[in-house]
């Protein structure tokens, strides 16, 4: 077996391709571990990506939808966004959470820690799960249009399976949850 911490790939040079407030691409000349050369396109993501599921003392969740201008379609989600790098991903959720549904959340768990696509980018998302619920108004960002809805916790899992939620964060997270509640391990 190979040296699983030893890395394969040498870069020759690497190339700022485009940057903006949010990702950067670099383009990097490469010999892979084969030993060939090729080009690897690396996307720099500058805040973490940030996930919530809330759920109440009857298991009832929230989802968020919106369309979504990369997919060109709608999507259902679980509340979720960005947190600025270096920044306590807790406050991080607990504004996204506020800002998407206007629910506030006593008690706090983080459930999960994933790399969105790591074949060609570095972006981490961290997922929390909100418990002890409080209701006021959301105030969503000017760039999102979103319906809230309430639904059973069950629902939204059936949504999973029926491919209705197709975003990886939601997926992860909402598979999560469920194991936790068929494992007894939720808090």
């Amino acid at each position: 077996m190979k040296n699983q911490n030893s890395n394969p790939w040498k870069t020759l040079s690497s190339e700022q391709i485009y940057e903006n407030p949010w990702i950067r691409l670099t383009e990097h000349q490469v010999i892979n571990p084969g030993g060939g050369k090729g080009i690897y396109g690396e996307i720099h993501f500058k805040n973490l990506a940030i996930g919530i599921i809330p759920l109440d003392e009857k298991n009832n969740t929230w989802l968020v939808g919106q369309y979504r201008f990369p997919l060109k379609q709608y999507s259902w989600e679980i509340p979720e966004g960005g947190g600025l790098l270096g920044s306590e991903p807790l406050i991080s959720a607990q504004r996204e959470l506020l800002e998407e549904t206007g629910i506030k959340a006593e008690a706090w768990t983080e459930i999960q820690r994933i790399h969105l696509s790591n074949s060609v980018s570095d972006e981490l998302a961290i997922i929390y799960l909100a418990r002890q619920l409080s209701f006021g108004e959301s105030s969503p960002e000017e760039s999102e249009e979103l319906i809230v809805r309430k639904l059973p916790f069950e629902t939204a899992y059936q949504m999973v399976l029926s491919a209705e939620i197709t975003d990886s964060l939601s997926v992860a997270a909402i598979l999560k949850v469920k194991i936790l509640l068929l494992t007894n391990e939720l808090i």
